[in-house]
């Protein structure tokens, strides 16, 4: 099973830019997608019909902002939208999808950037999410949870790491929350296979950062403990370019 995420910044402008060739070609068999900015009616599901998918979407209250959509081949035996907090979920941050005993967890978190409000609310949701998957894999030991973090948990994680000790995103409180969170039991799919440094997912659009490889690894696949000896990938698809985030896969053997 492949299970891609990928934060599209927009799924209307993704689609444009032939995001649904590449889910074509690419084939996933889940593919958790962050940030559409869209509701329901803008969006061309036809797209994703066409190719087979079942599409479950979560969209923010707010208009052409955050929200997040799963599209699996596979038709779920049950799809949860939010965690039940509403102020995290009027963002459309979150969304569940279960498949037998297997769990898909796709979370856009939020970003700290523009300012102390925001990074308090990121904090907030952190504490959340912590406490949400833990009580969810007491249940549902099959566990994995994609999405964007926004945060580099580590200094391999992101370009010149002494340059962005103060910087939301690789701040220490979020990376020992990154700490926390994969010793309650979850496993960062990618380095099991790839501990090479300069290895990314986002690029910001300001001084030619991507060709630069000027980076940030904040999308991840994070596998609770049981699944670890069902992996068999993960990967960065550093070459696909409809956003300013790329793709990330993971492939488990069922």
């Amino acid at each position: 099973m492949k299970i891609i995420s990928y934060n599209v910044n927009g799924i209307r402008a993704a689609l444009s830019k032939g995001l649904d060739q590449w889910i074509k070609e690419e084939n996933p068999d889940i593919l958790c997608i962050q940030e559409i900015k869209a509701n329901i009616e803008q969006i061309n599901t036809q797209a994703f019909e066409s190719l087979g998918y079942y599409h479950f979407w979560f969209p923010a209250e707010k208009k052409g902002y955050s929200g997040v959509a799963i599209l699996s081949k596979i038709k779920p035996d049950n799809v949860i939208y939010g965690i039940g907090i509403e102020k995290f979920d009027a963002e459309g941050r979150i969304i569940q999808a279960d498949f037998g005993s297997l769990t898909i967890i796709n979370s856009y978190f939020p970003s700290g950037t523009t300012g102390e409000v925001r990074q308090a609310f990121k904090m907030e949701y952190l504490d959340a999410f912590l406490n949400f998957t833990g009580n969810l894999l007491k249940k549902r030991p099959r566990l994995i949870l994609s999405g964007d973090y926004n945060i580099c948990h580590k200094p391999i994680d992101i370009n010149h790491p002494e340059l962005h000790e103060d910087v939301s995103g690789f701040l220490p409180e979020e990376r020992a929350w990154m700490d926390t969170f994969v010793d309650n039991g979850f496993i960062d799919s990618f380095r099991v296979f790839n501990n090479k440094p300069a290895q990314y997912s986002w690029w910001s659009y300001r001084a030619g950062a991507r060709p630069k490889n000027l980076g940030w690894r904040i999308d991840y696949h994070m596998v609770s403990i049981a699944l670890k000896n069902n992996l068999k990938n993960a990967a960065i698809l550093k070459d696909i370019v409809h956003s300013d985030h790329c793709p990330v896969f993971v492939e488990i053997e069922e």
